[in-house]
C-alpha cells in the first residue's frame, strides 16, 4: 500500500480500512500481508506512476484523480468515508473573521483567493468553479505563506480540518478554523489498484462490500470523526456547493452518505 501525500489522519483511516477489508476477505481469498509505504511525491508525475514504475498494488485517494488520467489503474467505486472529504472547511486569519462571516453567496466567496499545494487534486476543481487559487509550494510551508497573505483561505475535508490546525497552525495564533461557512462537492475516496493485480481488486471489492454492510466500517467512520463532525456543526453554516467534473462515469450519481 502506498499511502503518501496525505495527512497522518488520513493515512491512519486509510489503513485501517483496508485491513478491515482484507480481514472481511479471508475466508474466501486466504491469507495476507499488509506493506505500507508513506513516503511523499510532491511531483505530480511521481504520483501518477506508483503502478507503473514504483510497483505498489493499492492506493486510497479521491475518485476520478487528474493525475492518474493517462495511467492504467483499477478503481473500486465503493466511497470509504461516506464523501466527508468534500465537506471542507476554511482556515484563514484571525484578522479576516468578519469578512468571510459576511458571505452567503459563491460570488462573495470568489473575491478571495484559495491556497493550495502544488499537484493537490483539488486545485483544478476550485478554478473549474471560477475560484482564483495560487497552486504553489507544499503542505509544510501553506500555514506560513498564508499568514504571509500570499492568499486568503485554505481548506480541507471536515474529517481532517481540526487535526491540520492544531499541528500545522495554530501555534502562530494569527489563523483560526472559520466557523461559519462549509464548501461542498463530490469527492468520494475510494482505492485505486494496480491493473496487474485484479485478484486484489476483486479480493477488496469484496470486502469493502461486507464491512458496509455488516456495519464495521460505519463504526470506523463514527470512532474518527463522530466526536469532530458534532463540534463542526456541518448542518448549522452556510453552504457553498461546487461541481466536481472529474468524477469517473461509474460514479457520476454519486451523493454524501452523512
Amino acid at each position: 500500500m502506498w499511502n503518501g501525500n496525505k495527512t497522518a489522519s488520513r493515512q491512519q483511516y486509510e489503513r485501517e480500512v483496508l485491513v478491515l477489508a482484507l480481514k472481511a476477505s479471508s475466508k474466501v481469498a486466504g491469507d495476507w500481508m499488509l506493506e505500507e509505504d508513506v513516503t511523499d511525491f510532491p511531483r505530480a508525475e511521481d504520483e501518477a506512476s506508483v503502478f507503473r514504475t514504483k510497483g505498489f498494488d493499492i492506493f486510497g485517494t479521491v475518485a476520478g484523480n487528474s493525475k492518474l488520467a493517462n495511467e492504467a489503474k483499477m478503481i473500486i467505486p465503493l466511497p470509504l468515508m461516506k464523501g466527508l472529504l468534500g465537506h471542507r472547511i476554511l482556515i484563514i486569519r484571525a484578522a479576516d473573521k468578519n469578512k468571510f462571516a459576511a458571505i452567503k453567496t459563491p460570488a462573495q466567496l470568489q473575491q478571495f483567493t484559495m491556497g493550495i499545494p502544488a499537484t493537490w487534486a483539488d486545485a483544478a476543481l476550485f478554478r473549474h468553479n471560477g475560484y482564483p487559487v495560487i497552486e504553489k509550494g507544499s503542505f509544510d510551508d501553506l500555514f506560513v505563506r498564508l499568514q504571509n497573505k500570499e492568499f486568503d483561505y485554505v481548506t480541507f475535508g471536515a474529517n481532517e480540518v481540526d487535526s491540520v490546525f492544531k499541528e500545522r497552525a495554530a501555534a502562530s495564533g494569527q489563523l483560526i478554523v472559520e466557523p461559519s461557512l462549509l464548501v461542498y462537492y463530490p469527492f468520494p475516496l475510494v482505492f485505486y489498484v494496480n491493473p496487474a493485480n485484479p485478484a486484489l481488486a476483486e479480493r477488496v471489492s469484496r470486502g469493502l462490500n461486507k464491512i458496509a454492510t455488516n456495519g464495521e466500517l460505519d463504526a470506523l467512520f463514527e470512532r474518527y470523526f463522530g466526536t469532530q463532525l458534532q463540534a463542526i456543526g456541518l448542518k448549522s453554516r452556510t453552504k457553498i456547493t461546487l461541481e466536481n467534473p472529474i468524477l469517473p462515469a461509474d460514479m457520476k450519481d454519486f451523493t454524501p452518505s452523512l
